[in-house]
């Protein structure tokens, strides 16, 4: 079930439209791709390591949490909150408008159906956290189909008509601006590799849990991606893909059979469900965890009977349906996909901040290394005036944060 978490966080909807985003890298893309697997590796090692040292800290924010201060923890872990609320409003929208492709009643009322859905997920995730991996494994196990079906695909094609259908390897060679361009939008892709971590309260043995599911997750998925992405964006026209709505519709349509995109459609859908419960499994434990710590108030953290967070997770899931309800109105689709990177790149500071306690921690100094690099290659990739708004974003946690800390005090005085 952990691995099924970081693996279904992993997949959302997103990865059935990149291969249309990366048509025009050509081959710049699988070093993008070879790139931002080895960094969320190193990433992944790193994260593996100190939970297997630390158990008890309660995943990324805890360790940032004991190398350098609440406060540093507190920021990355608010920042990470942050990204999950925007992140659950996008996969919410992705599914339903996946599904109204066949069920074209739900195109017309898309903000009532995904708000529903959110809060179905939510009921099920609010049942406990074995209820919540039942449902992430059995929609993993759906999501998969589509993708293990194209690399069956591209293999069956390349055994039967070889290398003449992949584009021509470029004379001039690969650029380092389109390599940098196409590692920056296969990063978005990988993010999720940290989710057993943060959800290691919820894990059974997560000091050998955690790491095994953590760096099986990240490779397997990583290997997916870069064989179907790569593949169809290679043995299909770069002007034919890019323009394409369905990119692995279009691949199975020109390689096997045509009319697919129903059925493609239904498996986006699981895909993006799938992940959804996932991020709202995490929605909830991550303000728990902090709230433990004496860096949230602590009746956000009150766990039920089952062992849910349930206030931490209706809260969380009020504030998703506020972004939901925000992109209703086309006045402000601007504003939400601005808040929806900015909340993304946030996810980032979390990756630094992991890689620099490493150090601190002397765990892994030469993946250390190597992650801190990467982190910071990402960060200036994501455009550094994006990358300094959700710096902003962590700053405004603060108060929250402070709140707590006086209650905790006076709590204590009145103890004495």
């Amino acid at each position: 079930m952990a691995t099924a978490l970081v693996m279904g966080n992993m997949i959302g909807s997103g990865v059935f439209l990149l291969p249309a985003d990366l048509a025009g890298f050509g081959w710049n893309a699988v070093l993008g791709w070879a790139l931002t697997i080895a960094g969320s590796l190193c990433l992944a090692f790193i994260i593996s390591r100190m939970t297997l040292a630390m158990p008890d800290e309660g995943g990324a924010a805890g360790f940032v949490a004991k190398a350098f201060g609440p406060v540093p923890g507190f920021l990355v872990g608010w920042a990470y909150w942050v990204s999950i609320w925007t992140t659950i409003a996008t996969l919410a929208v992705a599914a339903i408008s996946a599904l109204s492709y066949s069920v074209p009643l739900l195109d017309i009322h898309g903000t009532s159906a995904t708000l529903v859905l959110l809060w179905l997920v939510t009921l099920i995730n609010l049942r406990g956290a074995r209820t919540a991996g039942g449902f992430q494994t059995v929609t993993l196990a759906i999501k998969l189909v589509p993708l293990v079906a194209v690399i069956i695909l591209i293999a069956l094609v390349l055994a039967d008509k070889g290398t003449a259908v992949v584009a021509p390897f470029p004379a001039e060679g690969l650029s380092a601006v389109a390599v940098n361009g196409a590692a920056t939008l296969t990063l978005w892709a990988m993010l999720g590799f940290e989710s057993a971590s943060v959800a290691n309260d919820k894990v059974e043995n997560p000091a050998r849990t955690v790491p095994r599911a953590t760096l099986a997750g990240t490779a397997a998925v990583g290997l997916i991606y870069m064989i179907t992405c790569s593949g169809i964006a290679l043995m299909l026209p770069a002007a034919k893909v890019s323009g394409s709505a369905a990119p692995f519709a279009v691949f199975v349509s020109e390689y096997w059979a045509a009319g697919p995109a129903v059925l493609i459609s239904l498996f986006v859908a699981v895909s993006a469900i799938g992940a959804l419960n996932g991020w709202i499994l995490m929605q909830g434990v991550l303000p728990a965890s902090l709230a433990k710590r004496g860096m949230l108030p602590s009746w956000i953290g009150h766990e039920t009977g089952r062992g849910v967070p349930a206030r931490a997770l209706i809260i969380a899931s009020l504030i998703s349906s506020a972004f939901i309800l925000l992109n209703a109105d086309k006045s402000t689709g601007k504003l939400f996909t601005l808040m929806a990177t900015l909340s993304t790149s946030a996810t980032l500071w979390l990756y630094l901040a992991c890689a620099v306690a490493a150090l601190r921690f002397r765990i892994a100094i030469p993946i250390a290394v190597l992650g801190l690099i990467y982190s910071l290659w990402a960060i200036w990739g994501a455009k550094l005036d994006v990358s300094a708004m959700s710096f902003i974003l962590m700053i405004i946690g603060l108060p929250f944060y402070w709140i707590a800390r006086l209650r905790r005090s006076d709590f204590r005085l009145r103890r004495r």
